[in-house]
């Protein structure tokens, strides 16, 4: 049992699980089936997930999907077989394998704030470390399709009213495909928290959002903002090459 009109109308928490499913969903058509698809969600988060599933009116087991790896925790997944909202899914732009075909998911303005909290709760990070003992917080977002992910920044960076970000690439290190990420640092940070948060939204991520109130909480008193190294990556001795053929930043990370 499941609401199979739920991707028909915007809400708030429709546009967050897109966000969400974006980030860690997918829709598969099945080959041995005709026209039979399955959406799937995947996270580490299994309470969270079960939220998901009580806000989409389903009632679909949760189960656990062990990693293949030494280092990988198990997680949850829910798969749902219901075509009406595989094909929703899809006409938004949650395309049958999607890591390499992601284009624009067409968000409006209103909703954009969940789209991207979902997103982020999914795909996006954010820490707190020190730089010459002053303390920083870097929020990122990353994502395996270059043309979502420019998309996504153009987006984002209009409505917070800043500078749109580099798209930097992170490379494989084991993983399928490179990826791309575009980071945030301080004010920028200080104003995606109101962006996401601002509207007392029902669904998000509580580990996540209390990085952002535990940075609230430190005392900055004297804190003055200086362009340290640290501010265009995680190491002070990161290297960046700019490619003159495109605006990416390519990170070479030192071991």
């Amino acid at each position: 049992m499941i609401n199979s009109d739920f991707f028909k109308s915007w809400s708030s928490n429709m546009a967050y699980i897109l966000g969400f499913v974006t980030a860690d969903g997918c829709v598969t058509k099945r080959k041995n089936r005709k026209d039979s698809y399955v959406f799937n969600i995947t996270t580490k988060d299994k309470e969270h997930l079960a939220n998901i599933r009580k806000v989409i009116g389903s009632q679909h087991k949760i189960g656990l999907k062990r990693g293949g790896g030494l280092k990988e925790k198990n997680i949850s997944t829910i798969q749902i077989s219901n075509k009406t909202i595989c094909l929703d899914l899809i006409n938004l732009g949650i395309v049958p394998r999607k890591t390499y075909n992601l284009g624009e998911i067409k968000v409006s303005d209103e909703y954009f704030a969940d789209f991207v909290r979902g997103f982020f709760d999914g795909d996006g990070s954010a820490y707190i470390y020190k730089v010459n003992n002053t303390p920083q917080i870097k929020v990122g977002f990353v994502c395996a399709s270059m043309q979502f992910i420019d998309y996504f920044n153009k987006q984002l960076c209009r409505l917070l009213g800043v500078e749109t970000k580099s798209i930097h690439i992170v490379p494989a290190y084991g993983k399928r495909v490179d990826r791309y990420s575009i980071d945030f640092y301080i004010n920028d940070c200080e104003k995606l928290y109101n962006f996401m948060y601002g509207s007392n939204p029902e669904l998000y991520l509580e580990r996540k959002r209390k990085i952002f109130e535990e940075w609230q909480s430190i005392k900055r008193r004297h804190y003055i903002k200086k362009d340290y190294p640290s501010k265009i990556g995680w190491h002070l001795n990161d290297k960046l090459i700019l490619r003159e053929d495109s605006p990416i930043y390519i990170a070479d990370f030192a071991e």
